[in-house]
């Protein structure tokens, strides 16, 4: 959308779709890390889950009002951790799954960003012969291909740790005798995803699209191709990571090939800070919610 190739409206629209057609095609490893990978299933109960909500909740309101491109993965990740290490002490963690996540909260936007980086120096090279005008009116179109790709990329991710809290829920409350992801929430999951993309987060598209730097059809397709690769890989091994970190270092990447200071650092400063909080805070918030709630039922 930054890039001008689509109006806003019909961007979001075409990302919805895509964020809704991944339900079909890449499985749920990343549900299945985040329902048992995280927190011990014995853990948690739907106080757990509402205290852990309440906890995420708070803290994407809060960056989306500030305009902060944060994680709503590892906020809900936070907030699950918070609520049920005030029920059950730290012992109900499991380390290595959250290890897993960390290291990713680290490689993802690295990652991305030296995809971002590959990926604008390999298009500007096959295109050094082109007239500037030709390589926008090419890539505007080849833009429509990258936005589909990173779609599914964001829907397969995101749209699984939702997927993951309902599954484990339903496991633990007694209503499946194994874990597992049924159909019917794997598609009111993507449904979701792609009801909130249709919704638009207009601050954060702004500051993703504009503030960090100035992105042509040429840098939003690789952008997008780096951060779409990103995600579905990491998806496809069970490794559940941020759109959001994966796509902010491409476009630095992308930004940092025509020079260091094309790239915006005293914003992507304040997103990385409010990174590095989104974990503690919202299971900090997460952990009174759940003393509150379960001191009134």
């Amino acid at each position: 959308m930054s890039t001008g190739t689509l109006s806003p409206n019909v961007a979001v629209a075409w990302a919805a779709f895509f964020n809704f057609v991944a339900a079909f095609g890449f499985g749920v490893q990343v549900a299945a890390t985040l329902g048992k990978g995280v927190v011990d299933p014995a853990a948690v109960d739907r106080w757990v889950v509402l205290g852990g909500l309440v906890g995420a909740i708070f803290w994407n309101l809060l960056t989306w009002w500030l305009g902060l491109p944060v994680s709503s993965s590892h906020a809900l990740i936070g907030g699950l951790a918070g609520a049920a290490v005030v029920r059950g002490g730290f012992g109900v963690l499991l380390l290595g799954g959250l290890a897993k996540i960390a290291l990713f909260i680290v490689l993802s936007p690295l990652l991305g960003l030296v995809l971002g980086y590959a990926m604008m120096n390999l298009m500007m090279l096959v295109h050094a012969r082109s007239l500037p005008s030709t390589v926008d009116r090419r890539f505007r179109r080849l833009q429509l291909v990258s936005a589909a790709f990173y779609s599914l990329g964001h829907g397969t991710n995101d749209a699984q740790k939702t997927m993951g809290i309902i599954a484990v829920l339903l496991y633990t409350s007694g209503f499946m005798p194994v874990f597992h992801v049924p159909m019917w929430v794997i598609l009111i999951c993507h449904a979701a995803i792609a009801a909130g993309t249709l919704l638009g987060g207009w601050r954060i598209v702004k500051t993703m699209g504009m503030k960090i730097t100035k992105l042509r059809p040429i840098g939003g397709f690789s952008a997008e191709t780096a951060g779409a690769v990103m995600l579905i890989g990491t998806a496809l091994w069970g490794i559940p990571v941020s759109t959001t970190h994966t796509i902010t270092g491409a476009i630095m990447g992308v930004g940092a090939t025509h020079r260091l200071s094309a790239v915006r650092w005293g914003v992507a400063t304040r997103i990385i800070w409010a990174w590095v909080l989104t974990i503690p805070l919202s299971a900090l918030v997460a952990g009174i919610s759940y003393w509150v709630i379960s001191g009134l039922v």
